[in-house]
């Protein structure tokens, strides 16, 4: 982990925290689908033109989308990819895995989780029920293990994936970085463990008596984060449960596709005065 990571001074604007992350680089998003996930620092990376990301997360939707529009992801390693069912499909990320864009590691959600718990603790490969009988232990060259305690059964084992960065959506953060998310975090414990690094957005910063009074809160300590920004309403399109709900009219106008995609980007709440200082 970085050096200085324990001190205080991390908040920085939405700008430079995205800026944090190199073209090339790997990054794990929170949240699920429409849900939580950190899709103001998606738009960022956007607006400063990075290239060749490699995306990974169990259950990507308008976030690998948007980075696959864009040109932004090269690389993705992902389980069920979609918009949801109001929305179906993602369809610049199908685009982009059939023009062959964007270079595709299938998962199952439980694989790929499988490959981040390994990266956190500290081992080459994971094992993984469930996947018998499926394509994917052949389609990744997956190794399949004999109980090594005689049973006669044996499990396939998954890689370890360690994502250089975790990019999470909070509920709130204190000062010192200390992060706590309300209603389900989805895999984002998982994924701050196994990343190299781990970057906050947050609906709203706290006093750190808050999380000192309900210590059992804590997703995220204070020490495994680099850095984050305050952006209210960071999420939009989607929900922060339990403050907003997925702005359906907006994801409607982003899926037509008569609609450019700069007056998507143009209204997105993190551009709001003040909203990422």
């Amino acid at each position: 982990m970085t050096s200085g990571f324990n001190s205080p001074g991390k908040r920085v604007p939405l700008h430079d925290l995205a800026a944090l992350v190199p073209d090339g680089a790997s990054l794990a998003l929170g949240g699920s689908f429409l849900h939580r996930g950190p899709f103001a620092f998606v738009r960022e990376l956007i607006r400063q033109g990075r290239k060749d990301l490699e995306i990974i997360k169990q259950s990507p939707g308008y976030d690998i989308d948007i980075l696959c529009r864009t040109g932004v992801a090269s690389r993705a390693r992902a389980g069920i990819v979609a918009m949801e069912g109001n929305f179906g499909l993602a369809p610049w990320y199908r685009k982009a895995v059939e023009a062959g864009t964007l270079k595709l590691e299938e998962h199952a959600c439980a694989t790929l989780t499988a490959g981040l718990r390994a990266a956190a603790f500290g081992v080459p490969f994971q094992p993984c029920a469930g996947i018998h009988g499926s394509d994917l232990p052949a389609l990744n060259n997956w190794a399949y293990l004999e109980d090594p305690y005689g049973s006669g059964d044996g499990t396939y084992v998954i890689p370890a994936i360690r994502p250089d960065f975790a990019v999470i959506h909070a509920s709130e953060i204190d000062r010192l970085g200390n992060v706590r998310v309300y209603g389900t975090h989805h895999w984002d414990r998982i994924m701050s463990r196994a990343a190299g690094s781990v970057l906050v957005v947050a609906e709203r910063e706290v006093e750190t008596a808050v999380f000192e009074a309900q210590p059992e809160m804590t997703l995220i300590p204070y020490f495994m984060v680099q850095g984050y920004s305050v952006v209210p309403h960071g999420a939009w399109p989607g929900s922060c449960t339990p403050l907003y709900d997925i702005d359906y009219p907006a994801v409607e106008r982003y899926m037509d596709t008569e609609q450019p995609l700069q007056a998507h980007l143009d209204i997105a709440p993190e551009l709001r005065e003040n909203a990422n200082v």
